[in-house]
C-alpha cells in the first residue's frame, strides 16, 4: 500500500523509506513557531532543560500577534519575555510591532515555509501552511520548547481523508464557504487526528488565499493537518515569496484513505456557521433574518489581500448601517500597505468602518471588538464557541468577507448578491 502526501513528508523527515498510519516517529523540523501567548510558556519550559540555547536561530519564528500592540500590563510582560529570549538567542525571525503581522499570514508572506517542510507551531492554526504543500500542525508549548531545543518532534502518523474538489465556485463563494461547507458536512470531529488531503481539478479554480483559508480551518474539523498538492499557482507563490529550495511530494496512486469525499464547488452557496460550533452551518438562503451588532473582517483565516478586496467590492459606494460596528484588520503590514495603495482603506473608512493594525485581537476575545451580553457578531474568524469573543451570552456567526461586508451594510446577515 502506498503513502499519502503527508505520510511521505513525515517519512522523509524521519529518515524512513515508508511509514504507516498510527506509527510513532521522530521527525526533523524545518521551522518552530510561537506567539506572545504560547512562547512564554515554552521559554519557561526551556529554562528547566539542561540544554541551553536553540537548535537553529534561523529555524525559529517568534511572532507577537495576539495582544499587540500590548493591551495591558500582562500582555506587555509576555511580549517582553519573548523579546528578551529572541535577543538572547539571536533569533533571526522575530517580528516586533511595526514589522509583524498575524503569524499564519506573515510566515508564508516572508517565505519562511515552503513545500515539503515539516512545521510545528504553538498555535492550533499552524495547519495553514498545508496550502503550500507542507506538513504543518499545532502543538502545545512544551512540544514547542522541545522543538526549539532539539529541532525534532514526535508524531503519530495520521491516517487521511481525501477530498476531491471539482468544478468552479460561483461568484461570492470563496475558500471560507468551502471549508465551512466541509465542516458542516463532517462535523467538528469528523477528521479527528487525520490529514485532510485536497485533490481534484477544482483546486485549479482556487487562489492561494482560498487555499490558506481552507487549510487554516482543518483544525475546526479536528484535523491534524490540511494539505494541498503543489501546482503551478503554488510554485508561482513560492517563487515570489521565498528563495529557499522546496520539495514536491505527491500521494501514491494506491495510497490508503479512511474515506473519500467528492465536492462539486459549482453547487456551493455562501455559507454561515451559527453559534456555537463551526459545524452548525447554513447556506445563505436559509439563514433567515438575524440582526447583528458587530462585523469583524480579518484574522489568520480571512485577513489577506483578496479578503479585503472582496469586502471593499461590497462596501464601495455604500454605508455601514448605523449602529453596526465594523472592524477591519489587515493580517500583515504588507497587506495593510497594499490595501492602502489600492484605495481599499479609503473605501472602508468612507463606508463607516474602522481599520486596525494587524492583530488577532477580537478573534479570541482579546481586544479590538469584545462583545457584551446578547450582542451578535458576524465574523470572518475561525471559531464561534461560547464566549469566544467576549460575554458567554453573546453570539458569533462565521462567514466570508463578502457576506460579512454585505451584513455590515444591511445590519443583518445578508448575501452580497442582495445588494447587486
Amino acid at each position: 500500500m502506498g503513502m499519502t502526501m503527508t505520510q511521505k513528508i513525515l517519512a522523509a523527515h524521519a529518515g524512513l523509506e515508508k511509514v504507516e498510519a498510527g506509527q510513532l516517529l521522530e521527525a526533523n523540523l524545518d521551522l518552530v513557531l510561537g506567539n506572545d501567548i504560547t512562547s512564554p510558556v515554552a521559554i519557561h519550559e526551556m529554562e528547566k532543560m539542561k540544554k541551553k540555547g536553540v537548535f537553529d536561530k534561523d529555524k525559529i519564528a517568534l511572532v507577537p500577534d495576539h495582544f499587540v500592540p500590548n493591551k495591558d500590563i500582562k500582555s506587555a510582560e509576555h511580549c517582553q519575555c519573548v523579546r528578551e529570549f529572541a535577543k538572547e538567542n539571536d533569533i533571526t525571525n522575530y517580528f516586533e510591532v511595526g514589522e509583524m503581522g498575524i503569524e499564519h499570514a506573515l510566515l508564508p508572506e516572508k517565505g519562511l515555509v515552503v513545500a515539503g517542510d515539516v512545521v510545528i507551531g504553538a498555535d492550533s492554526h499552524t495547519c495553514t501552511y498545508g496550502a503550500l504543500g507542507a506538513f504543518s500542525t499545532g502543538v502545545g508549548s512544551t512540544d514547542m520548547a522541545a522543538g526549539m531545543a532539539t529541532g525534532k518532534a514526535w508524531f503519530k502518523v495520521p491516517s487521511a481523508i481525501r477530498f476531491i474538489l471539482t468544478g468552479k465556485p460561483a461568484k461570492w463563494v470563496s475558500g471560507k464557504d468551502i471549508i465551512l461547507h466541509i465542516i458542516g458536512m463532517i462535523g467538528v470531529d469528523g477528521a479527528l487526528y487525520q490529514s485532510m488531503e485536497f485533490t481534484g481539478d477544482g483546486i485549479a479554480n482556487l487562489s492561494m488565499d482560498d487555499r490558506f483559508t481552507i487549510a487554516n480551518m482543518a483544525i475546526e474539523a479536528g484535523g491534524k493537518n490540511g494539505i494541498f498538492p503543489v501546482d503551478e499557482k503554488t510554485k508561482a507563490y513560492l517563487k515570489e515569496h521565498s528563495i529557499r529550495e522546496y520539495k514536491v511530494y505527491e500521494a501514491d496512486e494506491d495510497a490508503e484513505y479512511e474515506r473519500t469525499i467528492t465536492i462539486d464547488l459549482s453547487t456551493l452557496k455562501p455559507t454561515v456557521a451559527f453559534p456555537h460550533l463551526p459545524e452548525n452551518t447554513h447556506p445563505i438562503d436559509e439563514v433567515g433574518e438575524i440582526f447583528i451588532d458587530q462585523v469583524v473582517i480579518g484574522s489568520c483565516t480571512n485577513g489577506r489581500i483578496e479578503d479585503l478586496r472582496a469586502a471593499a467590492e461590497v462596501l464601495k459606494g455604500r454605508k455601514v448601517k448605523k449602529g453596526v460596528r465594523t472592524i477591519i484588520i489587515p493580517a500583515t503590514q504588507k497587506i495593510y500597505l497594499q490595501a492602502m495603495e489600492e484605495g481599499l482603506l479609503k473605501i472602508f473608512i468612507e463606508a463607516g468602518a474602522v481599520v486596525s493594525t494587524p492583530t488577532c485581537g477580537p478573534c479570541l476575545g482579546g481586544y479590538m471588538g469584545i462583545l457584551a451580553a446578547k450582542e451578535k457578531c458576524i465574523s470572518t474568524t475561525n471559531r464561534n464557541f461560547v464566549g469566544r469573543m467576549g460575554h458567554i451570552d453573546s453570539e458569533i456567526y462565521l462567514a466570508s468577507p463578502a457576506v460579512a461586508a454585505a451584513s455590515a451594510v444591511t445590519g443583518k446577515i445578508s448575501c452580497p448578491c442582495e445588494l447587486e
